[in-house]
């Protein structure tokens, strides 16, 4: 009789786990389906920049510093490779430096009025709004996993197997400030 409670115990205690567990491969697989689609969309973003740099050179080949640090940017989001950390960081500051350039924009009227720089920044808007909603797809995923992650009596294996915190995609606070622009 005791073994058959023993056995009923460990059985219990083998449903949970793979249980707990199938779970949280599920919020694994969401969360990263949710980062797969920030990608796709930065990596269209990052596209469109070098098109947008000479675009803007033609027009205000002055604004050197500020076409520099768009290109500079860039390349940071670049070499950031598949971490997302990292990768968030350098998609902040391209973000920012983007605003400075448009910023800088505004001060040409005949760089305003461009076809080319009209469909460019048109385009740049359209991915901005996709990637607000896979930034808000993304964060709602890494949110379940996480909880899931940190709840008891989840959290007690989630660790050991492997299941580490997701970080957020949020804007830094350079990224959030309005563009200064002086002449």
């Amino acid at each position: 009789m005791a073994l058959w409670i023993i056995l009923g115990a460990v059985a219990v205690l083998a449903l949970w786990l793979m249980g707990t567990y199938n779970g949280l491969v599920r919020l694994r697989n969401l969360k990263e389906e949710g980062w797969s689609g920030i990608d796709v969309q930065l990596k269209r973003r990052s596209d469109l920049v070098p098109n947008l740099v000479e675009t803007v050179k033609g027009y205000a080949g002055h604004e050197k510093d500020t076409l520099e640090k768009v290109i500079g940017a860039r390349s940071a989001v670049m070499s950031a490779g598949t971490d997302p950390e990292a990768r968030l960081k350098a998609e902040n500051a391209l973000t920012s430096t983007l605003r400075s350039l448009f910023a800088v924009a505004e001060n040409y009227p005949d760089l305003k009025a461009n076809a080319n720089f009209i469909n460019l920044q048109e385009q740049l808007s359209k991915i901005e709004d996709e990637i607000q909603m896979s930034r808000r797809y993304y964060n709602g995923a890494a949110r379940n996993y996480n909880t899931a992650a940190q709840q008891f009596p989840a959290v007690l294996i989630a660790g050991a197997m492997g299941f580490h915190k997701a970080p957020y995609f949020e804007a830094e606070e350079e990224a959030k400030a309005v563009p200064q622009v002086k002449f």
